[in-house]
């Protein structure tokens, strides 16, 4: 009676988890959860046309002197904020003072939450790609529009959320701001524990809004629902990591099921027609100062005038 009733409770086990969406890298030969290719079965959403991540390809993207400088607000400022393991991320809370601005959007989205994404053994791990390359690590904020109390009603709005996306690049010395969000990780190490940072703010974090660029286009979310909602933007400076830092980060976490948390990235999704914008012309048009000036001083030679005093 005994065994019946363990195969029993292994089977209803199997039958839950098919139902349940999973990253690549939690897959097994039992193949008991949907993995990146199967949520669109589950997850209708998940097999739109303006499905995200996807793969930049810069050779491609359009300048739209609409995409301003962005304005930030309240990142300057010191808050506390939670940290907790959702099962398959942790996610870090961010005060409705933290906003932004500017950047080509309709107008003032509020903050979230912010989380990463990672890969495995300090491999690649970032969800976007450009040109074909994933970098080791991504940064995801979250931000909705504000006149929405929750991201679940901004979710109903085709621009209700804008996300920002930022690169991790391995550099020789370690980011030490970044040393106070992994020791959080740590904290969290099981699904549904929490933690608290004091004393925080992004400007630790992130750059001032003045010195970025930034490529921009409409997509998803990268979990499911896979909700066709979000005004993406992809900065194209990066952020530092140490090679050490980004080893320790997969050894924090654990998946809902006790699996290591590693690899927790969509593969990149096809583009649809879709048009990637970025906020800065074209390197070509750089160079006509150059020809300028060569021009002037051709006529200043041709014409038995001296260039130079």
């Amino acid at each position: 009676m005994k065994s019946i009733l363990s195969l029993s409770s292994v089977l209803l086990f199997v039958e839950l988890c098919s139902g349940e969406w999973c990253y690549q890298s939690q897959l097994s030969c039992h193949d008991t959860c949907r993995g990146p290719s199967e949520w669109k079965n589950n997850f209708p959403n998940c097999g739109g046309q303006r499905q995200s991540p996807i793969n930049i390809v810069t050779g491609k993207v359009k300048h739209d002197p609409k995409l301003t400088n962005f304005i930030f607000e309240g990142h300057e400022k010191l808050f506390n904020m939670s940290v907790e393991n959702h099962g398959h991320s942790a996610y870090f809370s961010l005060p409705q003072s933290v906003r932004i601005r500017g950047g080509g959007l309709s107008g003032t989205y509020k903050a979230v939450q912010f989380h990463l994404h990672w890969g495995e053994n300090g491999g690649q791990g970032s969800e976007h790609s450009v040109d074909g390359e994933q970098f080791p690590m991504e940064l995801h904020i979250v931000h909705i529009k504000e006149k929405y109390d929750s991201l679940k009603e901004a979710l109903n709005d085709s621009t209700g959320v804008a996300a920002f996306a930022f690169f991790f690049e391995v550099t020789s010395g370690q980011n030490k701001h970044l040393e106070r969000v992994i020791d959080a990780l740590g904290k969290v190490r099981y699904e549904g524990n929490s933690s608290e940072i004091e004393d925080f703010r992004l400007t630790d974090i992130i750059p001032q809004a003045s010195k970025l660029s930034y490529y921009r286009y409409l997509g998803s979310l990268t979990t499911p629902d896979c909700d066709q909602a979000v005004v993406w933007t992809v900065f194209k400076q990066t952020l530092p990591i140490s090679k050490k830092q980004l080893m320790s980060v997969d050894k924090q976490l654990l998946f809902g099921t006790g699996k290591p948390m590693t690899g927790i990235f969509r593969p990149v999704q096809n583009l649809n027609g879709r048009v990637v914008y970025t906020s800065v012309p074209a390197q070509g048009l750089c160079v006509l100062p150059n020809l300028i000036t060569l021009f002037l001083c051709l006529f200043c030679v041709f014409g038995q005038q001296r260039c130079l005093n």
